[in-house]
Order: structure tokens, then sequence, then C-alpha cells
């Protein structure tokens, strides 16, 4: 009878199992959800919440998830019922809790655990997939909110990968390895594609949706470009570049925070695994820049692009960054000049495959320059040019002297042959002499025929000229020689004087006879 009374009273939950039933039961009362079939997902910190926002308030209509002793409680065992078998105006309804139903985390290092809740996830977000992309109505703000913070629970995890070296630091190609996969991607792979197919619809609202993807969302989404795996970076790379189409107002500052990005790899860490993503978006971005350009952009050119040709693992992403370069020449010809000077401030002096780089991306900024824009650098570029033309690796050699290969590079030297020839003469006129490569001697004996079909009579002056200025090297090397020579005589005979026969480190006459 004490047992019956006592079962009858409410009992007071306290431990964790008993936790689970006060929700289960909660859930059930209000008919959101079944008593039965609840999975507890891993604790879901304040890290997982939207950066800087706190709790996300509970949207008016919607039942809250269950919470207890800090642990998100989710339905997974069973599928909620298919959008095609509920009555239209049920259907956001409906959505939403799919979309809280896909806040459930599970561990994806151990593909034993939780088969049934991950199918059933993984089937859930197909169907967000094919309700966003087909949705012919605008979505309402509490749609917006419940999408976001599902996106900000699954991909704004706290990522713990195995060390790696930087390996591109020391000069070993990174393509080489193979790059760490995400265990998890069966489901990130998906939930990128509900945010790309929700960032990209005509049914988004940018004005409602900038107070959820707000600064805070940008910065953790910039933050997962870092990430090892190539098809999350890709997956990044054109969220991103639809969020700067669709969101004007967040334009400078995803400009900004990028640049923030670039000033940390180059002056600090040089490790980051999204510079090439985030370049490749920048491409973009520079392509629609207005004219005249800004006075930010030129000083994003100067202070974060250009400096980006510093760091030794340049290969990883050079071909972006000579696209942006080359975008920003194109759209204002008068800053080759600075591009240029940039260039030969952070040219490679014992990285030969690297100054192969610099000459190609040489090239094509050089392509798209003017004639008076080329006239005030090109004396410390073609030093630099004869230099490279003089390199014993027969690949940077080569590519020194393909630039008489493009026609308008060719048309701007022969417009200053007289100030240019001077320079680069006796650097053909070395490699003719002494190259050990047969293809440079070739490419150098056609570069000197340019000139001279050009100019013969000034061609032949340049000859005589460093045949004149070699005769007065030879003379002052053998008058060096002579004064060398002189100098050792004199401290000779000053050691002799120093050291007369007889004393122990000298010769006595008597000795001698």
């Amino acid at each position: 009878m004490i047992k019956q009374i006592l079962g009858r009273l409410p009992r007071k939950p306290g431990k964790a199992g008993d936790s689970r039933d006060a929700a289960a039961g909660v859930a059930a009362g209000n008919g959101t959800e079944p008593s039965n079939s609840y999975s507890v997902a891993r604790r879901v910190d304040s890290g997982n919440k939207r950066a800087g926002n706190g709790d996300y308030p509970v949207p008016p209509g919607v039942t809250p998830n269950p919470v207890m002793n800090g642990a998100v409680l989710y339905h997974s065992n069973e599928p909620l019922p298919a959008f095609k078998d509920v009555v239209a105006s049920e259907k956001q309804n409906l959505f939403v809790k799919k979309v809280n139903l896909c806040c459930a985390l599970y561990d994806f290092t151990d593909p034993t655990k939780n088969l049934k809740e991950k199918e059933v996830k993984r089937q859930t977000l197909m169907e967000l997939v094919d309700y966003v992309t087909s949705a012919n109505g605008k979505f309402s703000e509490v749609v917006m909110q419940e999408i976001t913070k599902m996106v900000s629970i699954n991909l704004f995890r706290s990522s713990n990968p195995a060390p790696r070296e930087n390996k591109a630091i020391e000069g070993v190609d990174l393509e080489e390895d193979e790059p760490l996969m995400d265990p998890a991607w069966s489901h990130l792979q998906i939930v990128y594609e509900v945010f790309l197919r929700f960032v990209a619809s005509q049914e988004t609202d940018a004005k409602l949706a900038k107070r959820y993807i707000d600064h805070s969302f940008i910065l953790r989404l910039l933050d997962l470009f870092d990430s090892e795996d190539p098809r999350e970076r890709d997956y990044l790379k054109t969220i991103l570049h639809r969020i700067y189409g669709k969101f004007m107002v967040h334009r400078p500052f995803i400009r900004k925070a990028i640049n923030n990005i670039f000033y940390r790899f180059i002056f600090e860490t040089e490790k980051h695994n999204g510079i090439a993503e985030l370049l490749e978006i920048l491409g973009s971005i520079i392509n629609g820049f207005a004219l005249p350009l800004k006075e930010e952009h030129k000083l994003f050119l100067v202070r974060a692009l250009i400096p980006l040709h510093k760091p030794k693992c340049v290969s990883m992403y050079h071909q972006q960054l000579s696209y942006c370069i080359t975008q920003f020449v194109e759209k204002d010809c008068k800053l080759a000049d600075t591009v240029i000077r940039g260039l030969l401030k952070y040219w490679p002096v014992t990285n030969s495959s690297k100054e192969v780089m610099f000459l190609g991306e040489l090239e094509e900024v050089l392509e798209a320059t003017q004639l008076a824009e080329f006239q005030r650098c090109m004396v410390p570029l073609f030093r630099q040019i004869a230099r490279s033309m003089n390199s014993s690796h027969f690949q940077v050699a080569e590519r020194a002297l393909f630039l008489w290969n493009n026609d308008h590079i060719e048309n701007l030297i022969k417009q200053n042959y007289k100030v240019l020839l001077p320079i680069i003469y006796p650097a053909l006129e070395r490699n003719t002499r002494n190259h050990w490569n047969q293809a440079v001697r070739s490419l150098t004996l056609n570069v000197r025929k340019i000139f001279s079909d050009h100019d013969s009579a000034f061609f032949e002056e340049c000859v005589q000229r460093f045949n004149d200025e070699e005769l007065k090297q030879e003379e002052t090397d053998s008058k060096r020689e002579a004064l060398w020579k002189r100098l050792e005589e004199m401290a000779t005979s000053k050691l002799g004087e120093n050291h007369p026969s007889g004393t122990p480190n000298g010769k006595s006459s008597q000795a001698a006879g």
C-alpha cells in the first residue's frame, strides 16, 4: 500500500537517467516528439553556438529541445514524416523539426557507433537539401535562425588533427602528402550543401538573414579555411563567395577579415591551408572592383598581396596570387610600377623553382603594362633579368630569355633598346661564350639577332663598348695582381730582415756553406 502511494507521487529528477525520463515525458506531453527513442548528442558548449550571441532565443511557435544537465537531447532513432505527407501549412514547422533533429552530433571515429541515428540524420539532411532547393516562398525568420543554428553546431567544431610538420617551410612539396580527410564528411558535405542552397536561394531575404549570418558567423566560417580537408575548403570557397555577393553590407568586413588572415600568415606563422582558396575568391572580387580603384584596394595590394610572395611555400598558392596581381594591373595600369618593384623586392636568390614562377608572373604583369609605367622601372627590372639570364640553372635562364617571345614585351624593349641593350648585352655575351646548356645558348643567339636586326649600328657599338670594358677589366685585374705580388715580395723581404741568419727562423751562411 505504502509503495503504491509513493509510486503516485512525482519524482524529483536528480540523476542523469531521471533527467532523460523527465525530458522524454515533457516531449511526449506537448506532442512535439514521441516519448521514446531519444539519443543523447555530445555536449554542445558555447563554442558551438553562434559566437558573440550566447544562447539562441527560442523562436515563437517552436517548442525548444529539452536540455538536462548540459546535454542536448534530440530524437534521432526514428525519421520524421516526409514533406509530401503533410499539408502545405505544416511544412515549415516540419522543416524546423527536421533542422533541429540534424543538430545531433555523433562520433565518426568509431564507424560502429550510432549507425541507425547517423543514417536517419543523413536522410533528413538530404530532405532539407531538396526542400531548400525547391522552396517557392520566402523563408521566415524562424527558418533562417534554425538553419544558421544547425550549421553552426555541425560546422563550427573543435578539431584536433594529428600534428603535422609544415614541410612547405622546409622546401618539400606538400602535394605529395595525403590530405587529412574528416571522417564525418558524409554528414558535413550535406550540411554544407544545405547551407549553400540556402544562401544562394532567391527565397532568402538578405535583410533578414544578415541578423544570423553576422560578423561573428563569418569569422568562424573563415577559420574553417584552415581545414586539412580540400573538399571542405572547396565548399567554403563557394559559400563565402555567395555570401559576399548576396550580403553587400558584409563586403568590407569580409575583405578586412581576409586581410588579417594574410597578415598573420605572412608575418607570423607561414602556416595556413586555405590561402589558395581565399585568393581565388579575391580574384573574382578584384575583377568586380569599380574604377577608379579605392585607396583601400591599393593598400590591400601593397600590404597583403605583394608580401604574399615572401613565404617559402608560395608555390602552394602562386597561381591564384598571380591572377589577383594581374587583375590589379589590368584594372589600373599605373600600378604596374608598384607591382614590378614589389616583385623585385621579394625576388628569390637561391630558390630556382621560385624564380621560374616569378619570371612567369612577371611576363603576365608586363603584358598588361603600358610604356610610361614600363619606363619607370625598366632599369632595375632588366638588371635582374640579366642576372636570371646568366643563371646556371637552365630553366631559370630559359624562362628569362622566353620574355622575348612575347610580342608586347618585345615591343616595349625595342622602344627602349638604347637604355636596355647596354644593361643586358654583357649577360648575352657571357651566355654565348660560357653557358653549359645548348638550349640557353640558342635562345641567347636569337635575342642577340633581334637586337642586331633592329639597330645593327647601335648593337656593334655595344659590342665595342663591352670589348673595351673587358680590356679595361683585364688591365685592372693585371694591375691588382701585380700589386698583390709586390706586396707579397715586400712582406717576404720584411720577414727576412726580422729574422737574420743564425736565428731559429733563419738560415746561417755557414750552414748554407
